[in-house]
């Protein structure tokens, strides 16, 4: 497997301020780094565990052989109910909980997911704590309008290997050895720091808005389900992929949110004289946080999961756009003359020169 990294997707790509920091935070051999905020990895020292593809929030990262979408429909077609590591997938940890809610939607039986059973890390225990993270994050979801729920167990060589008390480093040797094997024979590229640069192509992606296919099909999914009759306000800190927002007084409609969003889950109108919010369309990577200077962007305390069965457009906040008596131009009147902030600037400029200001 041949890990590809798009680095048009990545939020850290569309602004420097972007505080983003998941892919290098769930590496467990720490093989990805930020070069120039962007992240680089060293091919040689992956071990194609995918964590870096289930943690990202736009999608960034993908493997050239290997869909999570495609694995989708093969494993719920093929009517099976248990989920394992290396078994028809690279790790658990390549499925976001995004992903997780929408096997569990779309099977009939109930699943179970090995995350006990994941070693892809080594000795380092980061991909498992991320898998049994997204597991329970799914769960609580799922409680919050099905009895539908991800069962989390232990592949039963290994319960049998830890009554006789065998070494877990011992049992799992061949796995790693041969995984070690896999790897070193995916190897294609040099040891060296693969880092990524942006070339006028990615530069022009960078504005196109792009909502990730694993949010296209959970809300597939959410439109066939049948709304629960009283929905649910859950811990928003609880849910990782998701938010709903709020803007305070403080926004001066400067306009980069809604411009640097990269899913389109904020916009505005032809005018600029308001600022919508699309929860569904939300990634919650925060870059609209990230950017903004006053802080006026507030993630809510609780998620109406409301949003998932009936997703509505709403406008956080709207603004008095006037057109500038100088230049024409529409700009956010906040009162005074009616003059946009560049023509003021100009004009007490000339007043400075003549001595008056």
């Amino acid at each position: 497997m041949h890990l590809h990294f798009d680095i048009s997707s990545c939020v850290r790509a569309t602004s420097k301020s972007s505080e983003c920091t998941k892919c290098v935070d769930i590496c467990p051999v720490s093989s990805i780094k930020f070069v120039d905020n962007i992240p680089a990895f060293t091919p040689s020292e992956c071990i194609n565990c995918g964590g870096c593809v289930g943690v990202c929030p736009t999608n960034s990262f993908s493997f050239a052989n290997f869909s999570t979408i495609d694995f989708f429909f093969n494993f719920i077609e093929s009517k099976k109910t248990d989920l394992i590591c290396q078994v028809d997938m690279p790790c658990l940890s390549i499925f976001s909980v995004e992903e997780l809610i929408s096997l569990a939607l779309a099977s009939e039986e109930t699943l179970t997911l090995y995350a006990k059973s994941c070693q892809c890390g080594g000795q380092n225990n980061t991909l498992s704590k991320q898998i049994e993270a997204n597991i329970e994050e799914a769960n609580y979801i799922l409680s919050s309008f099905s009895t539908k729920q991800l069962l989390n167990k232990k592949l039963e060589e290994e319960i049998e290997a830890e009554e006789k008390n065998l070494d877990r480093r011992s049992f799992f040797s061949l796995k790693t050895a041969l995984k070690s094997k896999k790897t070193f024979e995916n190897v294609v590229s040099s040891d060296e720091l693969k880092a990524f640069s942006l070339d006028e192509e990615s530069i022009v992606k960078l504005k196109d808005k792009k909502v990730p296919d694993s949010r296209k099909l959970l809300y597939s999914l959410f439109k066939r389900q049948t709304p629960p009759q009283k929905f649910e306000v859950l811990s928003s800190e609880d849910v990782s992929f998701i938010s709903q927002k709020k803007i305070d007084e403080s926004c001066t409609n400067c306009q980069i949110c809604y411009r640097i969003c990269p899913s389109g889950a904020l916009s505005s109108n032809a005018k600029f004289s308001v600022i919508n919010f699309d929860a569904m369309l939300c990634l919650k990577c925060n870059l609209c946080h990230d950017v903004c200077e006053t802080n006026s962007i507030h993630i809510t305390q609780g998620f109406n999961t409301k949003e998932f069965f009936k997703p509505l457009k709403k406008q956080l906040t709207n603004f008095d756009v006037r057109r500038c008596d100088e230049c024409g131009n529409h700009f956010t009147y906040t009162g005074g003359e009616v003059m946009c902030k560049r023509c003021q600037i100009e004009k007490d400029e000339a007043l400075t020169l003549q001595g008056v200001k």
